[in-house]
């Protein structure tokens, strides 16, 4: 292979021209390999956010951090392979009761997820506040639990595509998230190196997505179908609404308390409503009939509560915080934000109530920092609610004073309150296939 040098790639890209699939071949695996350092892929990362790649490139660059690890081929798994992915919001925690829901069903999901990426929540992050729960597993051990669960919830090990793993964190930590090539790249080198029969993509549009606008949503939505389904994946996305958080709760712990709730039929009704909405799509794509009756079925029996409780255990898991989740972590202060006026919520922003969060110690904004699983915001009133003046809008859990002192102002200016009802957003805008 022809050897190229990081600074003249990072000056092509910078000037708007076009990399070669050599070039990027080489670049991706030289900082697999720690050959080129951080602050160079960083330089490259913020070349692509403000230039972007070609069809050609983000076509070489997919593949070349698909192919910088182990793909896995699950092809003796007599059941349909079908993954679910989210480009990421405020409150998001839909993986966490869908993934069980869908292999009590006959899915399997071999779902391999990623970390907390500036406001918005990681699967991992939210799994790993159950005590013992691991996330890390081998590619051995990953088929295992796979194969004898129909469902594992992982994150990337060592050898799955290490190129995403390093430049996903530093992503995170040098402002460039929001691109389109950055963002499908991610998420489908990652989802194709699972070895899918087919792949659901929940993407975000709003406030609290990193695509704010429904047409990059849909721009977004329709370049990772077109890598889906160029690389033999069926694949289809729905554009859902980020403009508020979803569900009531926002934080590690207190997400996987809602989840739980949601698989003993409780919970929220846009988290149940998008639950199964997925859902329902996953089945189609995997062939099997029953649709929605049939995930239903899998809450009132108890079915999908079940699974996950034995998934927690295989992943090394306390199971006994599923079946009580006051053993959860929460933080051990409690601060409140409130109406100051009556009326109608008419915005309660996600990307402010994420900021915060994150802030607070939900989130990383540095990838060396590490997470308070405690820390959590529930929302008590959401857009549509009619409150009075000093009704609680949100109860915050917070461990540092300092940080709440100095972000509580923040966090009250994501909600508006106004004299008229208004409407929820809908939930789910559209459909790409």
């Amino acid at each position: 292979m022809t050897r190229f040098t990081a600074v003249e790639l990072i000056e092509a890209k910078r000037d708007g021209l076009s990399l070669s699939p050599d070039a990027i071949e080489w670049l991706i695996g030289a900082y697999t390999r720690d050959e080129v350092p951080d602050y160079q892929m960083a330089a490259m990362a913020m070349a692509i956010v403000l230039n972007g790649l070609d069809d050609a490139e983000l076509s070489a660059w997919t593949t070349a951090m698909l192919h910088s690890g182990e793909v896995m081929d699950f092809s003796d798994i007599d059941r349909p392979k079908v993954d679910k992915h989210s480009t990421g919001g405020v409150g998001d925690k839909i993986s966490i009761p869908l993934a069980p829901l869908v292999a009590v069903c006959g899915v399997a999901k071999p779902m391999m997820s990623g970390r907390g990426l500036g406001h918005t929540g990681g699967t991992l992050d939210k799994l790993e506040s159950i005590p013992g729960f691991t996330t890390a597993l081998s590619p051995d051990r990953f088929r295992e639990i796979l194969i004898e669960h129909g469902l594992v919830l992982a994150g990337q090990s060592e050898t799955m595509v290490p190129a995403d793993r390093k430049l996903y964190a530093l992503r995170d930590a040098t402002g460039t998230v929001p691109s389109i090539p950055l963002i499908s790249s991610s998420i489908m080198s990652k989802k194709l190196a699972e070895g899918l029969d087919a792949l659901v993509l929940d993407v975000k549009t709003g406030s609290g997505a990193f695509m704010r606008d429904v047409e990059r949503s849909r721009e977004l939505a329709r370049t990772m179908v077109g890598i889906g389904n160029g690389h033999g994946v069926q694949t289809v996305a729905l554009i859902t609404s980020m403009e508020q958080p979803l569900g009531r709760e926002v934080g590690n712990a207190s997400e996987i308390r809602e989840s739980v709730e949601v698989l003993r039929g409780e919970g929220p009704t846009d988290v149940i409503e998008l639950t199964l909405a997925l859902g329902e799509v996953m089945l189609e794509l995997a062939g099997i009939d029953g649709g929605r009756d049939r995930l239903q079925t899998a809450i009132d029996d108890g079915s999908a509560l079940t699974k996950l409780v034995e998934v927690t255990i295989a992943h090394g898991g306390d199971p006994g915080v599923l079946e009580d989740t006051s053993r959860l972590a929460v933080a051990p202060h409690e601060g409140r934000i409130t109406a100051p006026a009556e009326g109608y919520v008419t915005r309660c922003d996600a990307l402010v109530v994420g900021t915060v969060a994150t802030r607070l110690g939900a989130g990383r904004e540095r990838k060396e920092e590490t997470i308070d699983p405690g820390v959590g915001i529930t929302l008590e009133a959401k857009i549509g609610d009619q409150v009075g003046v000093g009704e609680t809008l949100a109860r915050v859990r917070y461990r540092d004073e300092g940080k709440w002192e100095a972000h509580q102002a923040q966090l009250a200016s994501a909600w508006a309150i106004g004299d008229a009802p208004v409407d929820p957003p809908r939930l789910i805008i559209d459909r790409i296939s």
